[in-house]
């Protein structure tokens, strides 16, 4: 059999292996799914399995020799390889399992070509690394952030690691944040892609060093080749020096988070 993916650009390749995990999900929404207890409240599913199975088979019979690190299934090939795919095969599990089509699946390969997929619109938002586009009804357009919806993604889910200088939940109590934006909560990283298509304003999240995350990577990569303005919540590139993430349409609404995130961690400690 001809492997129809092999010919493919790491965008493409990126793309394929989303739409793949994205029909499984699609196709599995609203099944009863037992779930699979991850520890610390956190859990998988049926769909979430097979949707990352669906998306290494793309990736593998692409890219043979490229690792693989998937949320599911973990580390498959030398986590030091010079090439290494980041796969989250469905963001948004609790959504998910209760009847929310709020969900992504991402694919991302390190440093390079991104893939975010929603399952239930069909749209596909992605990067070859320098451009950002999403795929709707077979026709590319490129991604256009604007902060013209003032609604910002502020992702609420505990444990809070920038505690007890900043928790992303404290900017619900700014008075200046209720003045100026409206506040949204997705609860899944599609929120990311959602702000280079200027579907929302800014995105804000606590945590660790995201860049290496496989919830995180699509969206940053594709926010970053839309123009988005991407940092930690302390201001410093993500990475093993930032924590957390803001990103925001235009340099304005990145300045003004900071400055609201930054009031906020001063009165905390």
């Amino acid at each position: 059999m001809i492997n129809s993916y092999a010919s493919l650009d790491d965008a493409g390749v990126a793309i394929a292996a989303a739409r793949a995990g994205a029909d499984v999900v699609h196709n599995m929404y609203g099944w009863r799914l037992t779930r699979i207890d991850k520890g610390a409240g956190d859990f998988a599913t049926a769909a979430d399995v097979e949707a990352e199975k669906a998306i290494l088979d793309v990736i593998r019979a692409a890219r043979p020799d490229d690792a693989v690190l998937g949320e599911e299934g973990g580390q498959q090939g030398a986590a030091d390889a010079m090439r290494q795919w980041l796969v989250d095969p469905l963001c948004g599990t609790l959504n998910y399992a209760v009847g929310n089509m709020l969900v992504a699946v991402n694919v991302a390969l390190r440093d390079g070509a991104a893939a975010v997929a929603d399952p239930f619109s069909g749209e596909v938002f992605f990067t070859d690394g320098e451009t950002a586009r999403v795929r709707r009804n077979g026709a590319d357009a490129q991604l256009a952030p604007t902060p013209a919806t003032q609604l910002v993604d502020v992702n609420l889910d505990p444990p809070f690691p920038g505690a007890p200088g900043f928790r992303a939940v404290d900017l619900l109590t700014h008075p200046g944040f209720v003045e100026r934006f409206r506040p949204r909560v997705v609860s899944t990283t599609l929120a990311l892609a959602w702000v280079a298509a200027g579907k929302r304003a800014a995105y804000v999240t606590d945590g660790g060093d995201l860049s290496g995350s496989v919830h995180f990577a699509a969206g940053i990569a594709v926010c970053r080749a839309a123009g988005c303005i991407v940092s930690g919540i302390d201001g410093a590139p993500i990475g093993q020096a930032g924590r957390g993430l803001v990103v925001a349409a235009d340099a304005d609404t990145h300045r003004l988070l900071m400055s609201m995130i930054r009031s906020r961690s001063r009165n905390r400690t």
